[in-house]
């Protein structure tokens, strides 16, 4: 799983020679450095040890008279073949999704938002279009506006890009705010949230949910845009990093539409632990994303101008604050 997509190919030629799975004792443990480790699984030696520690209670395999099991470690390291995708991706979601995709120290996300220049924000919400094989039933529901087959997935982050929500295997002709509208994040928030979230043109303008002012702008319109998408950007940045660090999101994925959200999902955690463990990101990666990206572009979502009264005094109300907060300085 966590090297699915990509093996170097100088790395390559030494697995090929090996006859067992010694190459994992003699040369991954033994000889890999630390630029190596990040170049094939995107994380360091101990970030990587310390994930299969966490996975074993589900990959943990007996010995048989036959053979003997494979190690936690080489189950992950492998799992770019056949079931054990499915497997690792499980055992992933089944033990650590609840754990790591989480609201975590809500004060402060609100802190980090309020030093980039929002007050009371507890996430930045979008969605984003992951490629996949056409459906042989109901196929036209997933062709969206760009016109190849694709999931939706949305997500919630903190100020440090980390996912503390999602909500994955919508089909890629639903439009963003249907998908919201029907996760449990809504439905979470309708109840009574004391923050709000951000979120860009293509969600409605709720007393929980700021969007941007859309249409002719004036400097105060322009100074709260300007505010609300400078920290709505560290969703677009959390994606980019996701999608860079596991490239297999950005190409076209040929599982089952049923265990695509289980894939996705399970790396949404692993894009978490990179962030918390403050794992190196090599900007070569987003090099290759970009090229790899631009084979299926991401759809525009249509602008929804629907808002409820409330959400349009208090979207005014922070237009004010902010006009203010400039004329003081």
């Amino acid at each position: 799983m966590v090297s699915m997509g990509h093996v170097d190919p100088v790395e390559r030629r030494f697995w090929a020679r090996e006859t067992s799975t010694d190459w994992w004792d003699r040369i991954v443990l033994q000889v890999w450095d630390e630029s190596q480790w990040l170049r094939n699984f995107w994380m360091r030696k101990g970030t990587f040890l310390e994930l299969c520690e966490l996975l074993s209670p589900a990959l943990k395999r007996q010995d048989t008279r036959m053979r003997a099991a494979l190690t936690i470690q080489k189950r992950v390291a492998i799992s770019t073949v056949g079931v054990a995708v499915m497997q690792v991706a499980r055992a992933i979601v089944d033990l650590l999704f609840q754990k790591v995709v989480t609201l975590g120290d809500v004060q402060a996300i609100i802190d980090g938002f309020a030093a980039m220049g929002f007050p009371n924000c507890g996430g930045a919400i979008d969605g984003t279009h992951i490629p996949i094989l056409g459906p042989e039933h109901q196929g036209g529901q997933y062709i969206n506006r760009k016109g190849y087959f694709s999931m939706v997935l949305q997500a919630l982050v903190d100020h440090k890009g980390r996912f503390t929500n999602i909500n994955v295997g919508w089909p890629g002709k639903v439009h963003d705010a249907r998908v919201f509208k029907n996760s449990g994040l809504f439905r979470r928030l309708q109840q009574g949230m004391p923050t709000v979230i951000l979120g860009d043109p293509a969600y409605p303008l709720m007393p929980w949910l700021m969007k941007p002012y859309t249409g002719a702008l004036d400097t105060e319109k322009e100074l709260f845009n300007y505010r609300l998408s400078k920290c709505r950007m560290v969703v677009e940045c959390a994606f980019g990093r996701l999608k860079a660090r596991w490239r297999s999101l950005l190409t076209r994925c040929d599982l089952s539409p049923k265990n695509i959200p289980i894939v996705i999902a399970a790396f949404c955690v692993l894009h978490n632990l990179c962030e918390i463990k403050g794992e190196t990101f090599m900007q070569g990666w987003e090099v290759e994303a970009n090229r790899l990206a631009a084979d299926y572009a991401q759809p525009d979502t249509r602008a929804i101008r629907r808002s409820q009264r409330e959400a349009v005094r208090i979207r005014e109300a922070l237009k004010a604050r902010f006009q203010t907060e400039r004329v003081n300085q």
